[in-house]
């Protein structure tokens, strides 16, 4: 059904197939006829499918259909998961001790199941030296293969070299 569902006086074609407010089939009737059959009930005349032909229309609560859906809609939006891209830059000429403390940040966010992009960023004359940058992120690579899957490789973009890794099966989920 779509977003903007004709209701009552908004339904302008000259008759529709009309469903009742149990469900049950009425048949082709005139559009007015119909709409009184809706106030009749206290209920809305709702038009359900507007491209068939005619269209079909059903009594129903309009105000109880609209929370209906919008329920559905939040349910399925909580049962979603969303995907989080967090980043670690890294230098060529990073010492040890910050390469593991980025490194341990990097298996954190896998961990929780979130993809991770790892950056090296060039500076200077290290950009004459990319094969520094692809050894550090193959490095991390290896050391986090447990966990981790590569999703894309290496590459060079400008100053920039990236890599994407993400979570290794559902076991990283907590």
């Amino acid at each position: 059904m779509s977003a903007e569902a004709r209701i009552n006086e908004k339904i302008r074609v000259p008759e529709v197939r009309l469903v009742g407010p149990s469900g049950e089939q009425v048949g082709v009737v005139r559009t007015d006829d119909a709409r009184k059959l809706a106030y009749e009930a206290d209920l809305d005349l709702v038009e359900v499918a507007p491209n068939a032909k005619p269209p079909v229309a059903k009594i129903m609560d309009y105000g109880k259909f609209k929370y209906e859906q919008a329920q559905k809609a939040r349910e399925s939006r909580k049962n979603q998961q969303q995907t989080v891209v967090k980043e670690q830059k890294f230098r060529p000429k990073i010492d040890e001790h910050d390469y593991q403390t980025k490194k341990n940040n990097v298996v954190r966010f896998l961990e929780k199941g979130n993809k991770v992009k790892v950056t090296i960023m060039f500076r200077g004359r290290e950009q004459s030296r990319p094969e520094l940058g692809f050894r550090l992120l193959e490095r991390l690579a290896e050391e986090v293969a447990d966990i981790a899957i590569i999703e894309s490789r290496p590459k060079q973009d400008g100053r920039n070299m990236t890599m994407v890794l993400g979570p290794a099966g559902k076991k990283g989920k907590k």
